[in-house]
């Protein structure tokens, strides 16, 4: 059995042997097989690239006015046959289809470049005024053709008031390329990039944007103007123009610019150093126009009535400084916001300047504008108005304050407003002392001060410089009255004064008839010169008008009443009585009305 077994090994490993070449035959005719389907899928693989790419050909060559979207896709689809062919250089011919696909990407990027300035510069036009107007806010919109809107450096009546308005107000920024243009535009600029033509895609959006912006500005009616130019300018035109600036950079940063930098974001999405780049260089010119003029005020020479126009400007650099600081925030921006930044302070230290200015000049105001008739002087009323005006830029001015100093702003203001005060206070002390009659010194005074007092209780100033000022003030006022009272009725009340004692020939009187003919005399010549001069005295004010001629009346009446009784019938009983007793007490009344009208000598003769 074992033999067995052993013969049928033996024959079985025989077979085996015989049979092996025929094995290795069918492995090779297996192999070969799978080598012809690689390569017949190869060649598959191959004609299918060659046919994308004559396929593409033929879109590229058609241009891409026809079908930009059917254009973009055989971009994309010969870039990826060049990638095909680049990596499977081992075809013959590939070196040959490779330049032939890489000259013609090149020029489908050429034509890409020409549809994208075209289509950038077909949908990119100025923004005509009266679009942007209606951009703006109702409160903001020109009421009759005029940029210059309501609330501005001139005609502001309340800058607090017109604040809060414009923290509510709403800007709708315009189109400035319509969206469905947006997306093309956005694809062309991405196969730009892909092709490397970064530098080709910025000189053309920044030439063609750059340009429309600065033409929607000039419509609008920026203009670049030197220091020079400012200085040479007469202040009502200048100051026209300082409103007209206040308007076009609400209207540049709140709706131009953010315009430029939405559109800029949404076609160079994507690629965020180019789109920076791009915005910045778009905006630049524009950028430096608006604010040189700005730069230009602010260095101009100084004046008093500058300080609102000043701070007019220092405050819508403050309402924009945030949207400035967002639009401006990329690395690529950073001159233009420093130098937004540099002209806030500069034209917060100006004005602080002006301020210094203004209460030096207060102080040491020389002119010799005679109030003749001791009414309110000219330059009391300019400096009240001025200090109202100063309080409809309280939280402006606190802002400002703030600048240079961290001390309590509201402090600040208060001891501003108390030395313009007292500055004026001193002037007019001054001028007091130009009037040769000590009455009409103190008549003078009387009204200006009370014109302070009265126009301080009637305005914020009071909140400021606090109920002890007014009260003090109130007093001085009091005390001038009084003191003008004295001067100037003192001596004719000694004509009515009788000091009693024995002896004389008038009896206890110590008046004789020929003394008191003479006392009668004197108060008539006395009392018409005093209505003669000071009818013609003004105090504007009817409340203190009436109030000093009550003062006066009841202090000269009963004296003249008094005397009349006690002497008039001395005179009555006498030759020609009416020669001595010229006024009833009735008369000298109605005569006193007659006081502080500031009638002139010929009125008064009518």
């Amino acid at each position: 059995m074992v033999a067995i077994l052993g013969s049928f090994d033996h024959r079985l490993s025989a077979l085996e042997t015989a049979m092996r070449p025929t094995q290795i035959r069918t492995h090779s005719i297996r192999r070969a097989h799978e080598n012809i389907d690689k390569s017949l899928k190869a060649a598959e693989v191959i004609l299918t690239q060659f046919d994308l790419t004559r396929k593409a050909e033929a879109k590229i060559l058609r241009g891409p006015h026809e079908d930009l979207e059917s254009y973009l896709e055989a971009i994309d689809q010969l870039r990826s046959n060049v990638n095909f062919f680049s990596s499977n250089k081992s075809f013959k011919s590939s070196d040959g289809v490779l330049n032939h696909a890489n000259q013609l990407l090149a020029k489908a990027i050429s034509k890409l470049e020409d549809e994208f300035r075209q289509l950038l510069t077909n949908y990119s036009k100025p923004v005509e005024p009266d679009r942007l107007f209606e951009c703006l806010p109702n409160s903001l919109r020109p009421s009759s053709g005029s940029p210059r809107h309501q609330g501005d450096a001139s005609g502001k009546s309340s800058s607090e008031h017109q604040n809060k308005s414009l923290e509510a107000a709403i800007y709708t920024v315009p189109t400035l390329i319509p969206p469905r243009v947006l997306p093309l535009l956005h694809d062309l600029s991405q196969q730009m990039v892909k092709a490397g033509h970064q530098q080709q895609l910025f000189r053309i959006y920044r030439d063609i944007r750059a340009s429309v912006l600065e033409e929607s500005l000039r419509k609008l009616g920026v203009e670049r103007l030197s220091k020079d130019d400012v200085q040479k300018m007469q202040w009502e035109v200048l100051e026209a123009k300082i409103g007209n600036w206040i308007h076009y950079m609400r209207i540049a940063v709140k709706l131009l610019f953010a315009g430029e930098k939405k559109i800029c974001d949404q076609i160079l999405d994507g690629v965020d150093s180019l789109r920076d780049q791009c915005f910045a260089e778009v905006t630049v010119n524009s950028v430096a126009v608006l604010l040189s003029f700005g730069e230009a005020i602010a260095k101009s020479k100084r004046s008093p009535e500058k300080l609102f126009v000043l701070l007019d400007m220092y405050e819508i650099m403050r309402e924009l400084h945030s949207e400035i600081e967002l639009l401006f925030g990329s690395k690529a921006c950073t001159e233009m916001r420093e130098a937004a930044m540099n002209l806030t302070k500069r034209l917060a230290q100006t004005a602080q300047e002006t301020f210094g200015d203004f209460e030096e000049a207060v102080e040491k105001d020389a002119t010799k504008t005679a109030v003749l008739d001791g009414t309110v002087h000219p330059l009391t009323s300019y400096v009240i108005n001025y200090v109202k005006f100063l309080f409809d830029y309280q939280s402006t001015l606190k802002q400002l304050f703030q600048e240079f100093d961290a001390s309590d702003p509201e402090a600040q203001l208060a001891s501003v407003t108390t030395r313009i005060m007292h500055a004026l206070q001193n002037n007019l002390d001054g001028k007091s002392k130009q009037y040769k009659d000590s009455a009409l010194t103190q008549l003078f005074l009387m009204n200006n001060i009370h014109y302070i007092v009265r126009s301080v209780r009637r305005s914020e100033a009071k909140d400021l410089l606090g109920d002890d000022w007014v009260q003090i003030h109130r007093r001085i006022v009091q005390q001038h009255a009084n003191q003008y009272k004295r001067v100037s009725w003192a001596k004719i009340l000694q004509c009515l004064t009788v000091q009693s004692g024995p002896g004389g020939d008038g009896g206890s009187s110590g008046l004789s008839r020929a003394m008191v003919k003479d006392r009668f005399k004197t108060f008539n010549v006395q009392f018409e010169e005093l209505h003669q001069r000071q009818s013609q005295w003004t105090v504007p004010d009817s409340e203190l008008r009436e109030s000093l001629r009550l003062a006066v009346a009841e202090v000269l009446l009963p004296a003249y009443r008094s005397f009349l009784k006690r002497f008039g019938p001395m005179i009555e009983n006498g030759k020609n009585p009416l020669k001595y007793i010229r006024y009833s007490p009735e008369d000298l009344d109605r005569m006193l009305n007659e006081f502080f009208e500031g009638k002139t000598w010929n009125e008064q003769k009518r």
